[in-house]
């Protein structure tokens, strides 16, 4: 019963050991000589001002959110994009039917100027 798990366990255990390894190998390797301008945090060359725990707008947010929904929805597309031969013409109208929703939910979000910046 157990050697059906035994490919899984393989994977789990090489997943698990392949960055440790690498990361372990990386830091015996690499060239190390710490100093006080190394260790402090990179700001592109200019000292840092105030705290890093500033606030910020909550535009931001929903652009990222917003970011993250079209992006995942266009995964959806994939398992159509493999089998669309096969759904013939319902398939066509079903992906019909989801790009027009997801167009119309881009059109509603530049319209409430959600992906504006300013």
């Amino acid at each position: 019963m157990l050697e059906g798990y035994l490919p899984i366990f393989f994977l789990l255990a090489t997943a698990i050991a392949f960055p440790v390894i690498a990361l372990i190998v990386a830091r015996l390797l690499r060239p190390s000589s710490p100093n006080a301008a190394k260790q402090e945090a990179y700001e592109c060359g200019i000292e840092a001002e105030g705290s890093s725990r500033g606030r910020f707008t909550v535009r931001f947010y929903i652009v990222a959110i917003l970011f993250v929904i079209f992006d995942v929805e266009t995964i959806f597309l994939f398992p159509w994009a493999v089998r669309y031969k096969q759904l013939g013409w319902f398939g066509v109208a079903e992906v019909t039917l989801f790009l027009t929703i997801l167009i119309a939910g881009y059109i509603w979000a530049r319209r409430n100027k959600a992906l504006d910046w300013v």
